[in-house]
């Protein structure tokens, strides 16, 4: 397994938008592994591919206090949903920012094992929300833009002057 590189907002391929992923084998379950490490490494509870700059549609999930609880979703697809709660999020693409964002409370997806076997899932609160997150990352949509536009640009901002830094 190998650590990856996860871009950093605003970075623009950050917005692309992820592919259908057709072929379930080797290369994928070694991309699922390097995911897996390299959130468990960054204290991730979610990782999407597009993050570390592959665009297909995988997502990798474990919100278990012992890191030992891996979801695999690929080509994920929201069904059902309702109810609405708010959830100060986080991400590893824009490290060190928190904000309240609303999301549906419950859910149900379907997505591929990584044998490529169709899946149903039901979720709920932080599940529900770690999958909507990560979902957004593979239609090129980040967190920080469900806030105004003068929070993403205060954001911007501070992001700028904390690499200027070092």
């Amino acid at each position: 397994m190998a650590l990856l590189k996860i871009l950093k907002y605003p970075d623009p391929r950050l917005h692309k938008i992820a592919e259908i992923v057709e072929v379930f084998d080797e290369s994928t379950e070694k991309l699922v592994q390097d995911m897996a490490e390299t959130m468990y490494e960054s204290k991730g509870i979610g990782l999407a591919a597009t993050q570390v700059d592959v665009h297909q549609r995988i997502i990798v999930i474990d919100i278990s206090d012992d890191k030992k609880d891996l979801l695999v979703l690929i080509n994920p697809k929201l069904i059902k949903f309702d109810g609405q709660q708010e959830y100060d999020e986080g991400c590893l693409s824009v490290p060190g920012f928190f904000e309240t964002v609303k999301r549906y409370e419950n859910i149900t997806i379907s997505y591929q094992d990584l044998k490529g076997n169709i899946q149903k899932l039901e979720a709920d609160g932080l599940l529900s929300v770690c999958i909507q997150h990560e979902m957004d990352h593979l239609v090129g949509k980040v967190f920080v833009e469900y806030l105004s536009q003068l929070k993403q640009q205060r954001i911007k901002k501070k992001i700028s002057k904390l690499r200027r830094a070092g």
